[in-house]
């Protein structure tokens, strides 16, 4: 039987079916008759208490107006008491004839044998009186069967009308949960969570300590692109400035080399010593020399113009004759074997030699079997000659 909004029961006079057998009749107005104190005359069983008349007597509830015009018709009154109990029901019917109630060809009311008197208020009790006949049992399961459904599709429409009501709320939780994750997600503005493992950020240490790919015979554009910015000189002593330019395509960290020629030269194992230099990298403006990191055919270009051969070892050099002092990409990505995996190291070595040159200082090499080798050794090419072994040194001054 379909409920009715509210939790209520249905308003009195309106068809309902129990037990799924339409033939059985009911006390209460659906489908048998009540005397004036409401006792049916057959036995009785009990049902569901209605609700309580107001003081003065009973009082027949107003149906909703959405129950009434589902039957189409505003001038049949459903829910009025029916033409045995209200002599008057005829004269409410359409053409003034009871031949005009729109359940006359399907139902029998008279069969109801007349109700006995009772106490007023009780409950009726016993089995309700069974309709005479196969063919008037099947009607009236008809006519109720029509009667629920057109109910039902009133209610359903009603509850869909007032999908905000508290009292039609019917979700189950999961549907209230998962209708909060979805507004969560979309209503709220937050980026949604990334399930991309999150990758972590290198230190400048970390970096330097890493080897690069690139290829030994890599030939660039000869285009190059300064490093943007600038870094103060830290020191007080006789300043120089230079400009850091990266060849274009090399696919290396242009900020990570201009952030290690920055920090070598001022180190006071560098050419900064004892404050007797200090070194700043400008953007624009005349330099006193431009740090290049470029291919080694581009550097081979730039070295050949001073008269230096940098292909037989794939090296670096100070192209003097030019403002470029050049740094070999590929040994800058990929070390030397003098150094193994030292590559930090060896990339400080390649700055401070290369820089020494434009300071004016010329190759030399260790004496001692086992001492330092001097950073003007070209320790890329070898640390050991004549018989002594030197020790991989990048500082001009490692004591320091």
């Amino acid at each position: 039987m379909p409920r009715f909004p509210g939790g209520g029961t249905p308003a009195h006079g309106t068809p309902r079916v129990r037990g799924g057998h339409p033939e059985q009749r009911e006390a209460g107005g659906g489908w048998g008759e009540l005397g004036a104190h409401g006792v049916s005359a057959e036995p009785r069983v009990t049902l569901p208490r209605q609700r309580q008349a107001p003081p003065g007597g009973p009082r027949q509830a107003a149906p909703r107006q959405d129950y009434v015009d589902a039957f189409g018709d505003e001038d049949v009154d459903l829910f009025s008491p029916r033409p045995d109990q209200d002599p008057a029901f005829t004269r409410r019917m359409p053409h003034g004839s009871a031949a005009s109630d729109p359940y006359a060809s399907v139902s029998d009311w008279r069969t109801v044998p007349e109700p006995r008197t009772g106490d007023e208020g009780a409950e009726p009790t016993g089995e309700p009186a069974r309709g005479k006949g196969s063919k008037g049992r099947t009607f009236t399961g008809i006519a109720a069967a029509a009667v629920t459904t057109v109910l039902a599709v009133v209610v359903a429409g009603q509850v869909a009308d007032r999908g905000d009501d508290g009292d039609v709320r019917s979700q189950s939780a999961g549907d209230r949960a998962r209708d909060a994750r979805d507004s969560a997600s979309r209503g709220d503005g937050r980026p949604t969570p990334s399930s991309a493992p999150r990758v972590a950020t290198l230190t400048y240490e970390q970096k330097m300590g890493k080897k690069y790919a690139l290829a030994a015979g890599l030939a660039g554009s000869g285009k190059f692109d300064a490093v943007k910015g600038v870094a103060k000189a830290p020191g007080s002593g006789q300043k120089y400035t230079y400009r850091v330019d990266v060849e274009q395509g090399l696919g290396l960290d242009a900020e990570l080399f201009a952030e290690a020629v920055q920090k070598t030269l001022n180190d006071d194992r560098s050419w900064a010593h004892h404050g007797a230099r200090t070194f700043e990298r400008i953007y624009s403006g005349k330099p006193d020399f431009v740090i290049t990191l470029a291919s080694p055919g581009t550097t081979a270009k730039w070295c050949a113009k001073s008269g230096l051969d940098t292909t037989v070892d794939n090296v670096s050099c100070d192209s003097a004759s030019t403002e470029r002092v050049m740094i070999n990409a590929y040994r800058w990505a990929q070390g030397s074997k003098t150094y193994g995996d030292q590559i930090h190291a060896y990339r400080q070595m390649l700055i401070n030699h290369e820089v020494g040159h434009r300071l004016g200082n010329h190759h030399v090499t260790c004496d001692k079997d086992g001492e330092l080798a001097p950073v003007m050794q070209q320790q890329t090419k070898f640390l050991d000659h004549d018989g002594i072994h030197c020790l991989p040194n990048p500082w001009p001054y490692p004591g320091s």
